[in-house]
């Protein structure tokens, strides 16, 4: 995975900026940014909450390079530390950027997609990424949804997209790109992200937490990696497993550590094909009571 900046000056000048993508947790943020990417770099699940760090993903092609930041889900129902932190985030990002991608899914419209329109800047062209269009029991409901969203907000422009059948993705970037201006590029045209490898092993980690437990625990749980080495090509990696909630410890664990066995052999296979070479992987649970709502461990974990 290349993520150097470009070294010398006299690189090309092609459309450059930045693109924020925000919705209401579930949306398919995530998934859309990984079908624009061609790879995945944002974790995905179906729970609320997948997504808790801004992810900063390159694309580039012959016209433009634009730096997308997959951002969590805004929080408007549940309150805590830790929901106020990726709230945060997600409002300093839409400061910052060049455009705005509003995603929306496909036939619903709810309370918290209203209350985060609210918030959308006025000086910032905002596009609106109707997602999961492939859903829809049928075609012919596509167009008055669009129309229902058109009434919503005065986006620059809807566009409807299926990152599971890579559809509108190619007229995404077309409507992103029409918004950015000439100037060089600040990554190599291969780079994908800014993000170390071990930022990405403990976001693999916490995804199979995701996908093989239960709705409470996944919420309660951060991933620390205490050792990412490199060593002719195999990485070495430890982590430990931080939950809110003793009785989670066991849970994670599972009889005779068979739960958690299963979460390090899913994390493992997927982390080698992420790095492209073999991983050698330790998992351990601890207790943090209550750090989601302790301000210094939502900052100490990252999430400022």
């Amino acid at each position: 995975m290349s993520n150097d900046v470009v070294p010398k000056e006299d690189a090309p000048s092609i459309l450059i900026g930045s693109a924020a993508v925000i919705g209401v947790p579930n949306a398919g943020k995530s998934s859309l940014l990984n079908a624009l990417l061609g790879t995945k770099l944002s974790i995905v699940s179906r729970k609320a909450q997948t997504t808790r760090h801004k992810i900063l993903g390159v694309y580039s092609d012959d016209k433009s390079q634009i730096q997308f930041l997959d951002t969590p889900g805004f929080q408007l129902t549940y309150k805590s530390m830790l929901n106020s932190a990726m709230n945060r985030s997600v409002s300093s990002s839409v400061m910052d950027v060049d455009v705005v991608v509003f995603v929306l899914e496909a036939g619903l419209i709810q309370k918290d997609d209203l209350k985060l329109i609210e918030m959308l800047p006025e000086d910032v062209p905002v596009i609106c990424a109707v997602s999961k269009i492939d859903q829809l029991s049928s075609p012919n409901e596509a167009l008055p949804f669009i129309n229902r969203a058109n009434d919503l907000f005065a986006f620059t422009d809807i566009v409807p997209t299926s990152a599971k059948r890579r559809t509108g993705l190619d007229s995404l970037i077309v409507s992103i790109q029409s918004k950015l201006s000439m100037g060089k590029p600040s990554y190599d045209e291969d780079a994908l992200t800014d993000r170390p490898e071990r930022f990405f092993a403990a976001e693999i980690i916490r995804e199979k937490l995701f996908h093989l437990m239960g709705d409470e625990i996944p919420y309660g749980v951060a991933v620390e990696i205490e050792e990412f080495t490199v060593n002719k090509g195999l990485r070495s990696i430890n982590a430990t497993i931080v939950v809110a909630k003793n009785a989670h410890k066991g849970m994670i664990i599972g009889a005779q550590g068979s739960k958690l066995k299963t979460i390090g052999t899913k994390a493992r296979v997927e982390m080698e094909y992420f790095f492209d070479g073999k991983v050698f992987l330790k998992l351990w649970v601890k207790v943090k009571k209550g750090w989601v709502d302790d301000s210094k461990s939502v900052k100490y974990f990252g999430y400022e």
